[in-house]
């Protein structure tokens, strides 16, 4: 199990380098600290929001990550401690917390099958993760559909599993624990009765979420605050 991390790690880390050099345009940046400062709040952010499709910079392909994208802009224009900022705020980390219960249960299972220490490394998946990077594509997706549809590991099977997770067991596949980590899925986490999955917080109203987002900036400019950038979704919490 160590020798195949550490050649799964050595990859990882070649492959993240090589993200690293195609997205360095120019090669020197004119302010290597400026350059600095938005690569590490770049993977605050992935890290806080955990993007269903971690490809998408646009963030507006699957649903959830479009409404949460929304209401972190919207957020961004909020003044700062108004009760429209603080509805916005229970709603966004409402949808973060339902993407992390989604990871600990990941995690938890990595970590039963003996990965304690790489769990974190097994799970990180950023923006410069891409499709021909997959090693075993159609297994992955494969064993993706089967979590998907025969536990509740994810929260609900109405909804398209995230795509992030097709990058998690393909590294899995390679390491040859997929099947294992599975088989843990499946018991411990089995499919949800119905009416379990239906239960009130177990998922996200989106559209409720955004048609009051809509009402509130109906209402008027009376909560917006100083001038902010669009695209900064950092947490002001």
């Amino acid at each position: 199990m160590g020798s195949a991390f550490k050649k799964f790690f050595m990859h990882l880390c070649c492959c993240a380098q090589d993200d690293d050099d195609d997205e360095k345009q120019p090669l020197v940046p004119a302010d290597p600290l400026d350059y600095f400062t938005r690569e590490v709040q770049k993977r605050r952010d992935e890290e806080t929001n955990l993007w269903s499709e971690p490809g998408d910079p646009s963030h507006s392909e699957r649903e959830d990550d479009r409404t949460l994208y929304v209401l972190l802009q919207a957020r961004n224009k909020t003044r700062m401690g108004s009760t429209g900022y603080r509805r916005l705020s229970v709603d966004i980390e409402a949808m973060r917390d339902t993407r992390r219960e989604v990871r600990d249960k990941w995690k938890t299972i990595l970590e039963n099958l003996g990965f304690m220490a790489e769990a974190d490394s097994l799970l990180t998946v950023t923006a410069g993760t891409s499709n021909d990077r997959l090693r075993n594509a159609p297994v992955a997706r494969a064993l993706l559909n089967t979590l998907h549809t025969e536990t509740s590991i994810f929260n609900s099977n109405k909804d398209p599993p995230p795509e992030r997770y097709l990058f998690i067991l393909d590294r899995l596949v390679y390491l040859d624990i997929a099947e294992d980590f599975v088989a843990k899925a499946k018991r411990f986490y089995p499919p949800r009765e119905d009416s379990d999955e239906d239960a009130p917080g177990l998922s996200i109203n989106l559209p409720l979420l955004l048609a009051r987002m809509e009402a509130m900036n109906g209402r008027g400019q009376e909560d917006s605050g100083g001038d902010s950038e669009d695209g900064d979704l950092s947490d002001r919490s």
